[in-house]
């Protein structure tokens, strides 16, 4: 899948990574639930694990996204960084939109301590629809358990 990206298009799928790890940090339920298509994937893979997942719609994403914060007791950033976009989609992708890969960088803030808690690299495809760029697929694959 060769397709080439004008550069808005590019600095828009940025933007959108940027605002799903954003949301996840601050908690803004709305802003991290728009960042997903209606029809989205996502799974998971934990340091060469079993596949967690695949999580579908919206909504099972949000479920998932909840459920964790509820168990977390520290603050988190989700730090999204060498993004670029390759010929072909992961294969726990699922395919359809344009492929992102981007690292993933994960710290924590508890008791005024800063810990990394993980890495892994994010293998997402996007989509436009109605002029907004959304997640319809996201694969993490985790070097350790977060």
């Amino acid at each position: 899948m060769t397709t080439t990206l004008e550069l808005a298009d590019k600095l828009a799928i940025h933007e959108l990574l940027s605002r799903a790890a954003y949301a996840l940090d601050e908690r803004d339920l709305e802003m991290l639930a728009t960042s997903f298509a209606l029809d989205a994937r996502f799974s998971m893979r934990i340091a060469g694990g079993d596949l967690v997942g695949p999580f579908h719609s919206r909504e099972g994403i949000m479920d998932l996204m909840t459920g964790a914060m509820a168990q977390q007791t520290d603050k988190r950033r989700h730090v999204v960084s060498n993004i670029f976009f390759p010929d072909e989609p992961h294969a726990d992708s699922e395919g359809e939109g344009i492929p992102v890969i981007s690292n993933l960088t994960l710290f924590a803030t508890e008791g005024g301590a800063i810990a990394l808690l993980s890495a892994g690299v994010y293998h997402d495809c996007v989509v436009q629809r109605e002029g907004r760029w959304e997640l319809v697929s996201r694969h993490l694959e985790l070097d350790k358990s977060y």
